[in-house]
């Protein structure tokens, strides 16, 4: 029955995405507002993560952030069904979209160079990841869903934008593509328990961040950039820049890279994917988010 039940809601997810853009934004904003009237738990995650994060900032202010997050949360069935279902012709047609920084990450491409380009959960993720793949050879990390049928919905998305996916679990795959030149999305701001990370601040907190970067970057010698993107003026904006991280040790290394990520969520702190438990591990999953 689930399995049914499933394949009905992707038949309607992929005619909704037949509408025209401009019906997508509305009803993702009326989406929006739905969560954001509900008591959802992901709610609460969004509540606790930006109150802890902005503590600096007003409670009006939080609020405010808090309001646009979960508003803006509305339009990820719609960018992630784009990103899994439409041509490249129908994005190009209807996506408003700039990629700076592209030139450098090609050229590194065409020296054999590997590149882990580093990367935070946006609201709008999935739809980044496409509109890079399309102009460029991209591979990516993953975590496998807990459905079968869901995943392999996912995997058949995720690689019309990518060359390559392979689950966060089997590191020895993604290091080969590095060792060959490729280029591997690769995100490190979420937590996945305290044996595979150190404890390094974020936002000032201490958060469970995963220590294995390093190790890749030295078992590899690919090159380190970092992908930023946000939305302005109805424009999808991407940007990728070179990274030239502490490599002292694994500590340093997390830090540097929280520190960037910090810098680049503050710009655009509603666009963020706070529906995370961040901080379960240190915090505590039900003292801190229950």
């Amino acid at each position: 029955m689930n399995r049914i039940l499933l394949n009905l809601l992707i038949s309607f997810w992929k005619i909704v995405l037949l509408f025209p853009r401009s019906i997508h934004i509305k009803l993702g904003f009326a989406l929006g507002y739905f969560f954001y009237k509900s008591n959802m738990k992901r709610n609460r995650f969004s509540k606790a993560n930006i109150d802890l994060c902005f503590s600096n900032l007003s409670a009006v202010e939080r609020n405010d952030i808090i309001k646009s997050n979960i508003l803006m949360s509305g339009s990820i069935p719609f960018d992630t069904g784009i990103a899994w279902f439409w041509s490249d012709k129908k994005i190009h047609k209807n996506i408003n979209y700039e990629i700076s920084g592209l030139d450098q990450l090609i050229k590194e491409q065409n020296n054999n160079n590997g590149v882990l380009l580093f990367f935070k959960h946006s609201l709008h993720l999935e739809l980044d990841a496409r509109l890079l793949g399309m102009n460029a050879n991209i591979y990516g990390v993953e975590r496998v869903h807990n459905s079968n049928l869901f995943d392999s919905i996912q995997n058949s998305g995720r690689l019309k934008s990518l060359k390559g996916a392979c689950d966060r679990n089997n590191p020895i795959k993604f290091i080969r593509w590095l060792k060959k030149g490729k280029t591997v999305l690769y995100a490190t701001d979420q937590d996945y328990g305290l044996g595979q990370s150190d404890v390094v601040n974020f936002f000032g907190n201490p958060a469970a961040t995963i220590s294995a970067p390093l190790k890749i970057v030295k078992a590899t010698s690919c090159k380190t950039y970092f992908l930023n993107s946000f939305i302005r003026d109805n424009k999808y904006l991407i940007e990728i820049e070179e990274l030239d991280l502490n490599k002292a040790s694994e500590i340093t290394f997390s830090s540097d890279l929280n520190n960037l990520m910090e810098s680049k969520i503050t710009s655009h702190p509603h666009e963020y994917l706070w529906q995370h438990r961040r901080f379960k591990s240190t915090l505590g999953k039900e003292k801190f988010y229950g």
